[in-house]
């Protein structure tokens, strides 16, 4: 740990030198880098890749990463992942997947601070500093010929540069490597002078939906050099991105099927965001506010996410939703906490997490699904409703089923998930505004160091406990601790040293200032109830905290050797079939008494990975009936019942049926129609 914090120091160190001329005097007195004038202050402040320490459950989904495809992915995926990378100096695949990969792997492997898999990221990040040429350009310049399974042309694009920027942000802040403020001075100098000729969607139209991610590092790069040049440059990457703040609050796009590829749209629309950093205009936020209110009226799920497979695609829960949508649009959200503070990002970041972010992968890691379906009852190769079919793959669980974009991409988000648990904030203080079993160390007040043990089985469990921990010499600190009450929350209590110190409604900041002393305990409850959501057809889902509890659906697993496209879908992948019945309707009771008719109850597992059905550590009891004519159309769940259909023929009986994590599941229902009435 002293080799970490010797390293945030010369970070800070660093920081400091290069504010020392600056005019806003502010700036130098933080512990972690603010924006620098004219941008305006962010909320939050992130603190260095590996400050943060996952433990319990969290833990253990990165170490299976780490085993399994994310650690591994170059022996798994040879093609595309070895020495022939273009993004190696090869042949080979010049464009997005190789920098996606290394975009998971390098964070996993200073989390973990695992020696093996950071050398894994060595070559990609040497390569790519020591490929800028003269004149400022990086990365792969050379197209080759078509082949099978590669991406060998628009190697110049601007749009995979973008994820190497991000690699290398990641890289500085874990090392402190100089070299990388200069690759990125020189290029950014390159695109200033390049885009006006050769815009965004020059070579395609990728850079130009997803241009944020290329506007974000050139602010964060700003408040290091104070270099004027890249606010020019940020203007000119806003001009030249897709429009999301008119989109979004002018024009029909998230009403309109098939109106937006649903990565551009989980991954652009941040931009306005990381634009108000310079331009902090209300039209901004507000866009982004009616953004997320629209996709989830028009094409929401209760999983999180949205129907698009690929293209935007509405909102029948059999419509799929890509692994890629996942992990960028937490990646979204945790930009958008960061920026604004606000904690409606934090609630929806963390219903992705801890609903399609582990279903849609297999346990140990070497799997996953291209589309997840919330109401999903079989995942076998059939060409189903989607609007992009690969071969029938799509929800197969396999490494290349589907398309390989996601067996790329799928890597960044329990890493990056875990680097925004908690942040620094422009008070000097500390703030826990995502909830998971970690620790972390950072400085506080004028540069004290301190750690917070956060101990909890959250999201399964209501309370968390934070432990404080000084270094022997610092006696006590004054400093502010940030909590985040969360929407669903009614009403959160906060104790310290076991005295109440505040209760506190729903979607707020809890804010405590005092002088702490090593081994304070503070400690968060936060009371989950059962309440539920409305969806497509008046269908309705259960809910308990941040978590959608899905019908328990017996599952049978298939392993199938694929004879007939093994090069563009795997070798093999899995199929899923139900062995119980899934056609059932639940019942609506008034808010007040779900509690009753929904019995939570604990299985009595106790591990640390619950998302299968084996572990689910909760579950919830429930009556429903039976709607037979609800069947199977296409090996997907039928037509969904309009839940107030007149008359609606049901079964005559009531049988009982387990609803568990949605997260913990393969298939499910987790948008039920709704057969009746209980008061």
């Amino acid at each position: 740990m002293l080799k970490k914090l010797l390293l945030s120091l010369s970070l800070i160190s660093i920081i400091f030198q290069a504010f020392g001329q600056d005019s806003n005097k502010a700036l130098v007195k933080t512990n972690y880098v603010n924006n620098r004038s004219p941008l305006r202050q962010n909320a939050y402040l992130e603190l260095p890749l590996g400050a943060i320490k996952p433990q319990g459950w969290l833990k253990e989904m990165l170490v299976r990463q780490k085993n399994g495809a994310t650690g591994n992915l170059d022996k798994l995926y040879p093609l595309v992942m070895n020495e022939r990378n273009g993004w190696l100096g090869g042949d080979g695949d010049q464009w997005e997947r190789g920098p996606y990969w290394i975009d998971g792997l390098l964070p996993l492997a200073y989390i973990l601070d695992d020696k093996e898999l950071i050398s894994k990221t060595k070559p990609w990040v040497e390569w790519a500093i020591k490929s800028q040429q003269p004149d400022g350009y990086f990365g792969p310049s050379t197209d080759y010929p078509g082949q099978a399974g590669l991406q060998r042309d628009n190697s110049r694009d601007w749009w995979p540069k973008m994820v190497t920027l991000k690699i290398l942000k990641q890289y500085y802040s874990a090392t402190g490597d100089q070299r990388v403020i200069t690759l990125m001075t020189n290029y950014f100098q390159y695109q200033l002078k390049e885009l006006p000729q050769k815009p965004l969607n020059n070579w395609t139209s990728w850079a130009k939906f997803r241009g944020g991610d290329n506007l974000m590092v050139v602010y964060w790069l700003y408040n290091i050099t104070g270099d004027k040049f890249l606010l020019e440059l940020g203007d000119l990457l806003h001009k030249q991105t897709f429009d999301f703040t008119n989109a979004f609050l002018n024009t029909d796009m998230l009403s309109n099927q098939g109106s937006i590829h649903c990565v551009n749209l989980a991954q652009g629309m941040k931009e306005p965001l990381i634009y108000y950093q310079h331009h902090p205009e209300q039209i901004y936020l507000d866009a982004m506010k009616k953004g997320l209110q629209d996709i989830r009226k028009y094409n929401g799920l209760a999983h999180g996410l949205y129907g698009g497979d690929e293209a935007l695609h509405g909102n029948s829960p059999t419509q799929g939703s890509e692994l890629c949508s996942a992990v960028e649009m937490m990646f979204t959200l945790e930009s958008g906490l960061e920026i604004t503070g606000n904690t409606d990002y934090a609630d929806r970041l963390e219903k992705i997490a801890f609903n399609a972010l582990p279903a849609q992968t297999t346990d140990d890691y070497m799997g996953r699904q291209y589309f997840q379906q919330a109401n999903q009852v079989m995942a076998t190769r059939l060409m189903r409703n989607f609007a992009d079919n690969h071969g029938g793959t799509d929800v197969c669980f396999g490494l290349l089923s589907g398309y390989p974009c996601c067996t790329s991409n799928m890597h960044q988000g329990w890493p990056k998930f875990t680097q925004n648990l908690w942040y620094a904030t422009a008070d000097k203080g500390l703030a826990a505004l995502i909830y998971s079993p970690s620790e972390v160390k950072a400085l506080v007040a004028d540069g004290t160091e301190i750690s917070f043990k956060e101990e909890t089985n959250y999201p399964f469990e209501e309370s968390i406990r934070f432990t404080l921990s000084l270094n022997a010499k610092t006696k006590q600190v004054a400093f502010p601790f940030h909590l985040r009450i969360p929407a669903w929350c009614k009403q959160g209590i906060v104790k310290i040293n076991g005295q109440e110190f505040q209760k506190a409604d729903s979607s707020q900041i809890v804010k405590i200032e005092r002088t702490w002393k090593s081994g304070d305990v503070v400690e968060l409850l936060l009371p989950m109830h059962v309440f539920k959501n409305k969806w497509a057809e008046n269908s309705m889902s259960v809910e308990r905290g941040p978590i959608t509890y899905a019908l328990k659906i017996g599952q049978e697993f298939k392993t199938v050797t694929n004879t007939k496209d093994p090069v563009d879908f795997g070798k093999t992948y899995v199929e899923v079939r139900p062995t119980t019945p899934w056609n059932f309707g639940i019942f609506e009771v008034p808010d007040a008494k779900m509690s009753d008719f929904y019995k939570v109850e604990k299985t009595g597992v106790s591990t640390n990975f619950p998302w299968n059905l084996e572990n689910a550590p909760l579950q919830l009891r429930t009556k429903a009936r039976r709607i037979p004519s609800w069947q199977l159309y296409n090996e997907s769940a039928g037509p969904l019942p309009f839940s107030t259909i007149y008359g609606m023929e049901t079964a005559k009986e009531e049988e009982e049926v387990i609803l568990v994590p949605y997260g913990s599941t393969k298939l499910r229902i987790s948008q039920f129609p709704v057969v009746g009435t209980k008061k």
